[in-house]
């Protein structure tokens, strides 16, 4: 597997303190309402600890306290980890990103937040080079599984998570966390608990503290290239 560095290119980064409260002074989990989802008004907002999370309109928050993971510390079941050795299945990195992001907006017994609004948007900042998608094929080419989510400099954060096929999703994170530990990655979000994530090992911290350690991620905002080979 190829493990390609970061790109050099740093972005200059549009001031949206206009149209955002301040994550570090607001008192409110929802510091912006409306805007757009365009690249740079995204790119502002994750750099300072801010994702949207509902459509129309659209509602930007910035939780206190903040669901994160540890990158060293995944917790997999004994099954999980014996379909990982036994490798019948293919890990392969931006190979589908609408896709994937059209099968994590798939629900049976709920709304989704995962609109045409979102899909449109993150696609784009996908394209700029800022959102990523893992996908895990089976043996005969469907797309059993996957995550997407957002790298920025040393920070990733986790958008969403699908398996159409047992444990998939949780092998496209094992992949993804492998990938991001090589590249040097400190802080991975995954924005509020629930579940699913208590059970894979991740932790709250407090706002401010995670704000300290998402500055220090993205000091230098560079974007992510990840492995380019099928694993």
């Amino acid at each position: 597997m190829e493990n390609p560095k970061q790109d050099s290119y740093s972005p200059i980064v549009r001031d949206f303190s206009d149209f955002f409260a301040d994550p570090r002074t607001s008192l409110e989990e929802v510091v912006g309402i409306g805007g757009d989802l365009k690249p740079d008004r995204l790119l502002y907002a994750y750099t300072r600890g801010i994702f949207p999370w509902a459509d129309k309109p659209l509602l930007w928050f910035s939780l206190d306290p903040r669901a994160i993971f540890d990158l060293n510390v995944l917790h997999l079941s004994t099954r999980v980890k014996r379909r990982i050795r036994q490798k019948k299945f293919t890990v392969t990195f931006n190979r589908a990103f609408e896709q994937v992001m059209r099968c994590c907006s798939y629900r049976t017994e709920e709304q989704t937040w995962i609109t045409d609004t979102f899909l449109k948007g993150f696609t784009q900042f996908h394209r700029e080079g800022y959102a990523h998608s893992v996908e895990v094929w089976d043996e005969e080419g469907r797309l059993g599984g996957g995550v997407y989510g957002i790298a920025i400099g040393k920070f990733f954060a986790g958008e969403s998570m699908f398996s159409f096929l047992p444990d998939f999703g949780k092998i496209g994170l094992f992949f993804l966390f492998e990938a991001l530990k090589k590249d040097g990655f400190t802080l991975f979000d995954t924005q509020q608990m629930n579940p699913v994530t208590l059970n894979l090992g991740a932790y709250e911290i407090p706002k401010n503290k995670f704000l300290d350690r998402l500055s220090e991620a993205v000091s230098v905002p560079n974007k992510w290239v990840p492995p380019i080979d099928e694993i």
